[in-house]
Parts: structure tokens; C-alpha cells; sequence
């Protein structure tokens, strides 16, 4: 009888083992919730594939595909962490993790990422994701933002067209935009229904830092000359030489296209994913082509704030989820995923693919890109959402409209940004 009883205690301890703590503690069938933000038709695809490849060769480690929008994905993600219901993979920006990685709702993926991924991804994308001495995301998309030109109005105005290897500087720029306008037509649309990253990202071209890391490591607010390039070319433009309508200051990208496709704007600076728009909706016979964006002080340098892939410090199957983007981040897969979001790759490999090399669609010349974008300045910086959204977004715009001068904005982001900063920093 006692062998017996022995015998059943030792089975219900091996069967408590391997059913307690999910699969950080022992083996067995696991679901994973992948949470992604692909909107655009080609990219939805393209992820609900990879699933299903991963599903079809994985059985005991099944990933659930779960829709999510960008439109709310931090109010929404910041719900799930503190509801205990966040999906165990995570579909972000890099711009929005820093208060979730300080905040202890992502894990950190350091020990958990195989060496091929982590040596395939540059350096310099890997500081996008880096917070403290953790890495709370894995880097995989990146665009660069560009002009898309009117290619039939800049052949006929003779205008020099700048390559890659020869940009515009800024001054060059605003001279060309004033020179393409007249007659109702404008040489330059600027969409800046959201001022702050793209003005941001673009100074770092002129230098233009904005935030400052201190020896104590606080982060504080100094507009200085770099940080003025840009934004004065927009103000001039549309204030001054009239050669950007003011009235799509407060648009966003698609909103410029219609008119661009009327020939009231010679050039729109976008994001390169755009072009997919353009393919689908120029009229037929429109002649468009991709330009790199002004160079500055610092050549054709630019911020970008990648899309990235995260695990939930809450999930109980963290080896599972970072086995997953790996499968998701191979070389090939992650050209799938570039493709299907109109895109670059982070990964070196991945960016040699011919298909991201092409002149249809001018792959090249956004590939040629790659090299030179680098950390967005707010990368790492904490309570840069509410900075963005109480500070700099209004002063921005009420600059960009000729409703304050280069001084007040001066002061505005940095006496109000420094109040807010400094509530993250204590």
C-alpha cells in the first residue's frame, strides 16, 4: 500500500511540474498572441502567411494572429499591460517603448535573441530599442523620409535633380521651390498634421539634436542653430516666398496626394512607404519619382523611429515569442514583410536582396538611404508622448503658421518641455 501511495505522489508531482508556470517551467502546447499593427493589404498578407508557416511547422507552439491599429496602439497597449491582457508579441515603434520598457511592462530580450539576429541588426538599430542596459524590442522596418517629385514638372523647369550621391542642401531646396511656383502652383506641399517627428527627424541632417543627455543622465530641452535649419525653410516657405500653401500645414500625407496628382505641388515630402499609395491611385500616365531629402551640415543623415517587435514581461512564454521573431526576422522573411510595407529592412542581409535594389518603384534610391538613418532624437527619451502631444506639437504649428516667431518657439519647447521632462526624471 505504501509503494503504492509513493507511486501516485510522484506522478501528481511530475504532472504538477510539467503544467504549472507555462512554458518557462516545463514542456507543452502553448498559444502565443501576436499582436500586429500591418494595415496596408500586401503587409497583412504577408504577416498572416508567416504565420501560418510558423503554425504549420510548429504544433506545440501555436501563434494566434491578433489585428491591432496604430491609431491606438499606446492607450491601448498601456489598457493591456496594466489589465494583465497584453499579447505576448508586441507590434510597435520604437518611439513608443521607452515609459513601457522603464515602466516594467516589456521583458528584456537580451538573453533571449540568438546570436544571428542580434549580429545581423546594426548596431546603430539596436539603439532605437536599447533603454538602460536592456533591449525591449527588436528593430525590423525603417523608413526614410523622402520627396516625391513631380518628375514631368522638374524635367521641364531644368531644375538640377539631386541623386543620392548629390542632394539638394536646405538653402538649394527652398531656392528650387521658389523657383516651381507661380501661376497657383506651389514647388512644395509640407503635410504636418504631425510637425514633431518629422521636423525632428529631418534636423538631424543640419545637426540639430534638441535633447541632451547630462552627465547624471537627465535629459533636458536646448533648441540651437541645428535645430533651426528646418523648421525656418518651412516657415519661409509658406510665409515668406509662398511657395507652400499654409492651408496643408495641418493635412496628413494622403491628404496632399490628390493635389499632387493635379499638378498644384511639384514635390511632397513622405514617408517612402507612400509609394504604394502613389501606385495605386496616380492617374495613369503621371510620371513620379522618389528624391532623397536636403542634406545639411551633416549630409543626408535622419532620425527614424523603426517598427519593432516586442514580448510582454507578463508573458509566461517569453523563450516561445522570441523563437517566433526570429522565425519572423529571418533574412528572406524579413524581405517578405519590407516588400509587403513598402519599407526598408533593418538587417543587413536582408538589404542586399535584389528586389530592394530595383529602379521600379525607385527600391534603390530609399536603399541608398539605408546607411544614413540613425536614432529618431526622442529615441530614449522619457514622457517624450506627453512632450510631443502638450508641447511641441501646438508650438510647432502655431510656428509653422505664423502665429509665433522662431524665439518664442525657442522657448516654448525648451522652458515647457523642460517642465514636463523633468517630472520623468526625478
Amino acid at each position: 500500500m505504501r509503494t503504492r501511495w509513493t507511486v501516485l505522489l510522484v506522478l501528481t508531482l511530475l504532472l504538477a511540474g510539467c503544467t504549472g508556470g507555462g512554458s518557462d517551467s516545463g514542456p507543452g502546447p502553448v498559444t502565443l498572441r501576436y499582436q500586429s499593427l500591418a494595415w496596408q493589404e500586401e503587409s497583412v498578407e504577408a504577416n498572416k502567411e508567416l504565420v501560418a508557416e510558423w503554425n504549420a511547422t510548429h504544433p506545440d507552439i501555436r501563434v494566434e494572429y491578433v489585428q491591432g491599429s496604430w491609431d491606438s496602439i499606446h492607450d491601448q497597449l498601456l489598457t493591456s499591460f496594466e489589465g494583465g491582457e497584453a499579447p505576448d508579441i508586441i507590434h510597435d515603434a520604437s518611439d513608443d517603448l521607452a515609459d513601457f520598457a522603464y515602466g516594467g511592462y516589456l521583458a528584456d530580450l537580451t538573453d533571449l535573441l540568438p546570436e544571428r539576429l542580434k549580429a545581423d541588426i546594426p548596431r546603430r538599430s539596436w539603439d532605437t530599442t536599447t533603454f538602460g542596459d536592456g533591449i525591449y524590442g527588436v528593430p525590423f522596418l525603417q523608413e526614410p523620409r523622402v520627396l516625391i517629385a513631380n518628375a514631368t514638372w522638374l524635367k521641364e523647369s531644368g531644375v538640377r535633380v539631386p541623386t543620392p550621391e548629390r542632394p539638394w542642401s536646405w538653402a538649394e531646396f527652398r531656392q528650387i521651390t521658389r523657383q516651381l511656383s507661380g501661376e497657383g502652383r506651389h514647388g512644395v506641399a509640407w503635410p504636418l498634421k504631425g510637425p514633431v517627428s518629422a521636423t525632428l527627424n529631418l534636423s538631424l541632417s543640419a545637426g540639430g539634436r534638441l535633447f541632451h543627455r547630462g552627465a547624471d543622465g537627465k535629459v533636458t530641452v536646448r533648441f540651437e542653430p541645428g535645430d533651426e535649419v528646418v523648421p525656418r525653410t518651412v516657415h519661409d516657405q509658406v510665409g515668406e516666398d509662398r511657395s507652400a500653401p499654409g492651408s496643408l500645414l495641418g493635412s496628413r500625407g494622403s491628404d496632399t496626394l490628390p493635389g499632387f496628382f493635379a499638378g498644384r505641388y511639384a514635390m511632397v515630402p513622405l514617408g517612402f512607404s507612400f509609394r504604394q499609395q502613389i501606385v495605386q491611385q496616380a492617374p495613369k500616365g503621371f510620371d513620379w519619382q522618389v528624391l532623397p531629402a536636403p542634406a545639411g551640415a551633416d549630409g543626408l543623415t535622419q532620425g527614424v523611429s523603426p517598427q519593432t517587435l516586442s514580448v510582454a514581461e507578463d508573458s509566461p512564454h517569453k523563450k516561445e515569442a522570441a523563437a517566433f521573431i526570429d522565425f519572423l526576422l529571418r533574412p528572406p522573411n524579413m524581405v517578405r514583410l519590407a516588400l509587403g510595407d513598402w519599407m526598408l529592412p533593418t538587417g543587413t542581409t536582408a538589404l542586399t536582396d535584389p528586389a530592394l535594389h530595383t529602379t521600379e518603384h525607385d527600391w534603390a534610391t530609399g536603399t541608398a538611404l539605408a546607411a544614413h538613418l540613425r536614432p529618431a532624437p526622442a529615441q530614449s527619451v522619457r514622457g517624450y508622448p506627453e512632450w510631443k502631444d502638450k508641447v511641441a506639437t501646438p508650438a510647432f504649428q502655431e510656428y509653422y503658421s505664423g502665429a509665433i516667431d522662431l524665439d518664442e518657439l525657442r522657448h516654448r519647447l525648451e522652458r515647457d518641455g523642460n517642465l514636463v521632462l523633468a517630472r520623468y526624471q526625478r
